[in-house]
C-alpha cells in the first residue's frame, strides 16, 4: 500500500458494514460461510470497512476487541458518530454524550481506529455557532480522546459491565474526523471554511441527487461515500460510473496536502457494494 512515506497518498477502499443476510448464500458472501466469518472474510478483500453499529447504539468495549482481534494487521476502521449526538440532540449540548460515545470502546481498536464520521440529518440546517462549538469538542488526538473517555467510563460500565482498556500506544497519533452534511444550507463558503480550520474532512456523498451535492477538500482526509447514483442505497455502478470515480480519487491523492483518500460503498442493495468496491479497488491498482 503506497502512502506519505512513499509521497503518494494512501487509498482506501471498502464497505459501510457487512452484516447484510442479502449478501448471503453466493450474492457476496460463499455459499457455506458461517455468519461469524463474515468479517474475517470482508478484511481479507477489503483494507477499510465502517463500522455502523456505534451510530445506532453505544458498543460493548468487548466488542471493539473482536472486532480488532479478527482483522488483520494494517486494517482501519471508520467509526460512524451515534446518532443520539448528530440527531436526537443535533450536535448541541453533548459533552456526556461524547464521552460515553469515545468511552465505549473505540480505543480498544489500537492502530486500527481510523476517522469518526460524523452524519448530520437532513433537517438540520447550518449554524456556525452551533457546529464551530461541535467542532471544538472533538478530540484531535488519541491522548485527547482517551482523556475525554475517562468521563464517560462510569456510564459504559453501569450499561455493560464491562470497561474498557484505554491503554494507548501512541497518544499523539492523530484522530481524524468526517462530517457528511444534507441540508442546502451547508454548501457555502463560511463553512467550508469552518472544516478547514477544524480539520474535519468534509464527506463528498453521492446521494442519487436526494441531498446536497458538496465536493471541496477541507483536511489531509478525503471522505467518500457512494449511496448509489441512481437510487440511493441500491442502484450499483456501470463501468462509466467506476471509472469516473476512479478518476476523482486519483486526483484526491495527487492534490497537495492530502494524506488518505477513504472510499466507502453504501449500495447495499442487492449485494452492489462489495463488488462495486473491488471494482473500483482494481481501477486503482496501480495506486495501492
Amino acid at each position: 500500500m503506497t502512502g506519505p512515506a512513499s509521497g503518494r497518498a494512501t487509498i482506501r477502499i471498502g464497505l459501510s458494514g457487512w452484516r447484510y443476510p442479502h449478501w448471503r448464500r453466493g450474492a457476496f458472501y460463499p455459499v457455506g460461510l458461517v455468519q461469524r466469518r463474515e468479517l474475517e472474510f470482508v478484511a481479507d478483500a477489503f483494507d477499510t470497512l465502517e463500522l455502523n453499529g456505534p451510530f445506532y447504539s453505544l458498543q460493548r468495549p468487548s466488542s471493539f476487541a473482536r472486532w480488532r482481534d479478527r482483522t488483520p494487521g494494517g486494517f482501519e476502521f471508520a467509526i460512524k458518530g451515534s446518532r443520539f449526538i448528530t440527531h436526537l440532540k443535533k450536535v448541541a449540548g453533548v459533552d456526556e454524550a461524547l464521552a460515553a460515545f469515545f468511552a465505549s470502546g473505540l480505543l480498544d481498536l489500537g492502530r486500527k481506529l481510523g476517522p469518526v464520521l460524523w452524519q448530520l440529518p437532513p433537517q438540520l440546517g447550518f449554524r456556525p455557532d452551533r457546529m464551530t462549538a461541535f467542532f471544538d469538542l472533538l478530540p484531535r488526538t488519541v491522548g485527547a480522546a482517551t482523556a475525554l473517555a475517562e468521563r464517560g467510563v462510569p456510564r459504559i460500565l453501569d450499561r455493560f459491565g464491562e470497561e474498557p482498556s484505554l491503554e494507548v500506544a501512541d497518544p499523539s497519533a492523530p484522530l481524524r474526523h468526517a462530517v457528511e452534511v444534507r441540508h442546502d444550507s451547508f454548501a457555502c463558503d463560511q463553512f467550508y471554511d469552518l472544516c478547514r480550520r477544524s480539520g474535519v474532512a468534509l464527506v463528498v456523498a453521492d446521494t442519487a441527487g436526494r441531498y446536497t451535492w458538496v465536493d471541496q477538500v477541507t483536511a489531509d482526509l478525503v471522505y467518500v461515500r457512494l449511496h448509489g447514483d441512481q437510487e440511493m442505497y441500491r442502484s450499483g455502478y456501470s463501468d462509466q460510473g467506476i471509472g469516473w470515480w476512479a478518476d476523482r480519487v486519483r486526483g484526491w491523492a495527487a492534490t497537495p496536502g492530502v494524506r488518505q483518500v477513504s472510499v466507502y460503498f453504501d449500495n447495499d442493495g442487492d449485494a452492489h457494494a462489495p463488488h462495486d468496491a473491488l471494482r473500483l479497488a482494481q481501477r486503482l491498482a496501480d495506486l495501492r
